[in-house]
């Protein structure tokens, strides 16, 4: 008796991971998560504020994006301990989108491509996105993390510079002209914070006998846990305010934060509106896209234990989606996932997506509560703070390893990378991936070749063959033109073997030189046979009428030795 096959069981389109995490969920875990949520909560105060500020927005923008859109890709999203949020590498975008259309204009552009992310994971297209070279994604990464430390420069020195420009030839040219006006004070407290977060890790590694003499060990322990950018946050804050430190801060610039829920705003929609931010809104979704997929991707190779599993790329997507198609309604900026935020989330012991949701219950409890202590946060500790996260997110070690990689690998990081840092990221990612698209075509063609088959001594008649090795396609086509030639000068009769056991891939464009072949073999009143083609090759000779041909030329001469494709596949 025979059973029916089995029907294939596909995954639900929106099935977000908190389901599944929530099963076998123990009082451990939950303890394990909370202690996870509130600490990468109060790491990520001080990134939020500082990410919007450099993003040309109020602190409040950075905040509640960390709030309501850490909440929703926590809860919907497909990633177990993933933390979204405001983001470095939307720096640089966000500070262009403001100073061209506004801050109307990049609400809309976030609202759409919020849209255009969840439709990429509905369709199920989340692996697209590993598609992009690592070059590519270097050179961008490094170009963005120098754009962040150029744009911090002016807080971190104090400079009486009213607004930076968002071109970076005129940001130089700004810093050159102002440079004259450095506070002090202001290179003091950028100096002392990234010194303290350069050298907080390191004092309490378990092998210091210096912090270990002053301390026992439990006291050290409870010491490192307490993230470096808060000790930073905190202390530096407090010592500028003591000792009244001329430097400007939250409270002088922005006014302080509004301690209270943000209000639900509906913007004012146009077609000319729309044309005009099209290129953003997909620049916003591409980076979305690659940066939430590549920190779920680090998580994964991070994470340990029973509780962690791989993650959903096209659940991630939709989640991101619609975190950012609701954070711009309360007035927030782009989401996506965060390495350092989810690094840290991980190392504080996260087992599920709980961790994230407390993580935004954490800072919207901050934010309510203290927010009047936020007046006093000096702009150049939150400058060295980003000068920090700028120096960790570039992976500049690749600019040393570049001596082991091919041309086109040099080409293509250090092609991204110029063009994000003088020009604009989009600029950098389009032209990246036309030029990764023509060098792959140039290396798939240059792996096609034609080697002369021997010919067999005795054989009557004029004889040619070759063996195609590789992929026949568009870009490999014009190798076949010495072959036409070579047939066009044999003498008329002549008999020609085409061997293709070894050609893997053939499109239309390689079809069209077949049958320049075979046209060339038919003004010179002989004969094409074609050996052992490969199933794709096969189908598409077959199902363009190719093989029909074939099969309709004259019978090979009596004794030619040459076999019929029928007899030869």
């Amino acid at each position: 008796m025979t059973h029916p096959a089995p029907v294939q069981q596909h995954p639900p389109a929106f099935r977000p991971r908190i389901l599944d995490s929530l099963q076998g969920y123990t009082r451990a875990r939950w303890f394990a998560d909370m202690g996870a949520g509130i600490t990468v909560g109060i790491v990520a105060l001080p990134l939020a504020m500082a990410f919007a500020i450099a993003s040309g927005l109020k602190p409040e923008a950075g905040l509640w994006t960390a709030i309501i859109g850490g909440f929703l890709v926590s809860l919907l999203g497909g990633t177990s301990v993933q933390i979204g949020g405001p983001a470095g590498a939307f720096i640089v975008i966000v500070y262009g989108i403001v100073e061209r259309h506004g801050v109307a204009g990049l609400l809309i552009s976030t609202t759409g491509a919020g849209m255009l992310l969840f439709a990429l994971g509905m369709f199920r297209l989340g692996n697209l996105v590993r598609f992009v070279p690592v070059s590519i994604v270097i050179g961008f990464t490094n170009g963005i993390a120098v754009l962040i430390a150029l744009s911090q420069v002016k807080d971190a020195l104090g400079l009486d510079i009213a607004k930076m420009p968002g071109d970076f030839v005129a940001q130089i040219l700004v810093l050159v002209q102002h440079a004259g006006s450095v506070n002090l004070y202001a290179l003091g407290l950028t100096g002392a914070c990234l010194g303290g977060l350069f050298l907080w890790p390191v004092l309490f590694v378990r092998h210091n006998k210096l912090v270990l003499r002053l301390a026992d060990g439990k006291t050290v322990r409870s010491f490192a846990r307490i993230p470096a950018p808060v000790v930073a946050l905190v202390s530096l804050t407090a010592l500028a305010s003591f000792m009244h430190m001329p430097v400007e801060t939250i409270g002088t610039r922005f006014g302080g934060i509004p301690q209270g829920l943000p209000s639900f705003e509906l913007r004012p929609l146009s077609w000319d509106t729309l044309r005009q931010l099209v290129i953003p809104t997909l620049t916003i979704a591409l980076l979305g896209a690659i940066e939430s997929l590549l920190c779920a991707r680090v998580a994964d190779q991070l994470a340990t234990g029973e509780h962690h599993r791989k993650h959903d790329p096209n659940q991630e997507l939709m989640a991101q989606g619609v975190a950012n198609f609701v954070v711009p309604f309360f007035g927030g900026m782009p989401v996506t996932g965060t390495i350092a935020r989810t690094v840290t989330n991980l190392r504080s012991g996260a087992t599920s997506p709980i961790a994230g949701i407390v993580h935004a219950a954490t800072l919207g409890a901050i934010v309510l509560l203290a927010a009047p202590l936020a007046l006093h946060i000096p702009l150049a500790v939150l400058a060295g703070i980003l000068l920090y996260v700028a120096w960790n997110m570039g992976e500049w070690h690749e600019f040393v390893r570049l001596r082991h990689f091919s041309n086109h690998y040099r080409l293509l990081m250090l092609g991204t990378f110029f063009l994000t840092v003088v020009f604009d990221l989009t600029v950098a990612v389009e032209v990246g991936l036309v030029l990764a698209c023509v060098l792959f075509v140039r290396r798939m063609s240059a792996l096609f070749r034609a080697d002369p088959l021997p010919l067999e001594a005795g054989t009557p008649g004029t004889r040619l063959g070759w063996s195609l090795h590789g992929a026949l396609f568009f870009g490999a086509a014009a190798k076949i033109d010495p072959l036409v030639q070579a047939i066009e000068a044999a003498p008329q009769g002549v008999l020609v073997d085409l061997d293709m056991r070894y050609l893997f891939a053939l499109d239309t464009t390689g079809l069209d030189g077949l049958e320049q072949i075979l046209k060339a073999v038919a003004q010179r009143g002989g004969r094409l046979a074609v050996h052992q083609p490969q199933e794709q090759v096969r189908s598409l000779m077959e199902r363009s009428g190719f093989s029909a041909k074939l099969a309709a030329q004259a019978p090979p001469a009596e004794g030619s030795g040459q076999e019929p494709l029928a007899g030869r596949t």
